[in-house]
């Protein structure tokens, strides 16, 4: 039998992508909790939070950037990525909505603990990659990425980023912009409420500039309900009513993963007001952006954030980093600043000074913040 070997420049473009493949470690972590229970279901959320926030503090920083000129094919095993893990998140699904009903091992309590920490990796790692898959051109990305956003129940959250966000980020049209001195747990339920209707509001105006009506076939929503109702069905049939509870805990679990994420990209930051509704272009410090090199192969460059607003159609292979000059820095990495999100008191002790010297850096020219972030803004249309 002929060996199949690799060529040389090919061995090194998988090297140098192969970092950002650690997600896939995860996946046994989950099967573990299944077989064993007991305590062996701490693993995942332990791993996923203060695993890699020790890493970060040991490897550091990664502040190198890669060539904006590389290729589709030089992005080929970047690219893989994403698209790999989709079908392995959902047969990581159906397998353990097949599996963990039926196991007379396990306690209501630690079936429940299984699919949280599931619901732990669709968050962090499937909605992330969902993220990185909606901006691509390809129609199988996308589809890719609604896939995995039906895994989790939030699928508005496609035309919700792709229509709102990107267009009102750091401005009071945008629910996702977490405002200054406002703690998660008062943006949480905020956000879920307004990032609906947002999604719903943006597609239904798209199709009335058509002049069509928001039931037209059209309307992505109708794609986005087939697809949850699909996998509802598929929970049932696998698992009873026992699997579309814990395929629900999973989603749950998965959605505030996302909005604890959304929480720390933006807070405080605002876009300046030019009046008659219009604000200056998105600049790179109109989000925090972090270094922390473990986290970043972990939630593939998302932390280069700066940039992603920037130019939204990067790869992340290709996003590039920001220094504090040029955008403000997260003092951790995204895992230890999502903990602290959680307790409003120790965030605004970090954050607030943070927003209150970026603001003097740069708009010195507005003195009165309170005032400013009262004024009146135009509703979108």
């Amino acid at each position: 039998m002929t060996d199949v070997t690799i060529p040389p420049s090919e061995m090194s473009k998988l090297s140098r992508a192969l970092p950002f493949w650690i997600s896939f470690g995860l996946i046994p972590l989950v099967w573990v909790g299944a077989l064993f229970g007991g305590w062996t279901l701490l693993i995942v959320p332990l791993v996923t939070w203060y695993m890699f926030s020790l890493l970060d503090a040991a490897l550091g920083l990664n502040r190198e950037n890669a060539d904006l000129s590389a290729t589709e094919d030089d992005l080929f095993w970047y690219k893989m990525i994403t698209i790999v893990w989709a079908p392995v998140q959902f047969i990581l699904l159906i397998s353990l909505l097949w599996y963990v009903p039926q196991a007379e091992h396990l306690s209501a309590l630690e079936r429940v603990g299984v699919f949280f920490g599931l619901g732990v990796i669709t968050g962090t790692v499937g909605i992330n990659y969902s993220h990185e898959l909606m901006h691509q051109k390809s129609k199988m990305e996308r589809w890719m990425a609604d896939a995995l956003l039906a895994m989790v129940l939030y699928s508005h959250f496609r035309s919700e980023h792709l229509l709102v966000h990107h267009r009102y980020v750091a401005t009071p049209r945008d629910p996702v912009t977490a405002r200054y001195n406002e703690g998660f747990h008062r943006y949480y339920p905020r956000v879920l409420r307004e990032c609906w209707h947002s999604a719903f509001g943006a597609e239904k105006a798209m199709l009335a500039r058509k002049d069509l009506p928001w039931t037209d076939l059209s309307n992505p929503f109708w794609r986005y309900w087939g697809l949850q109702l699909g996998l509802f069905v598929m929970a049932f049939a696998l698992g009873g009513w026992s699997g579309v509870g814990l395929f629900v805990v999973q989603a749950g679990v998965a959605i505030w993963q996302l909005e604890l994420v959304n929480y720390i990209e933006h807070y405080g930051l605002t876009r300046k007001h030019l009046g008659d509704g219009k604000y200056e272009h998105v600049q790179p410090h109109h989000s925090w952006n972090a270094a922390h090199k473990a986290s970043n192969w972990l939630l593939i460059n998302l932390q280069r954030h700066s940039d992603h607003h920037y130019k939204p159609d990067r790869r992340f292979a290709v996003l590039q980093n920001y220094g504090p000059e040029e955008a403000p820095q997260l003092p951790y990495g995204y895992p230890v600043m999502t903990v602290m999100a959680m307790m409003p008191p120790l965030w605004r002790r970090f954050m607030n000074p943070r927003v209150r010297r970026w603001r003097e850096q740069y708009y010195p020219e507005i003195l009165d913040w309170q005032a400013y972030n009262k004024a009146e803004t135009p509703q979108p249309r």
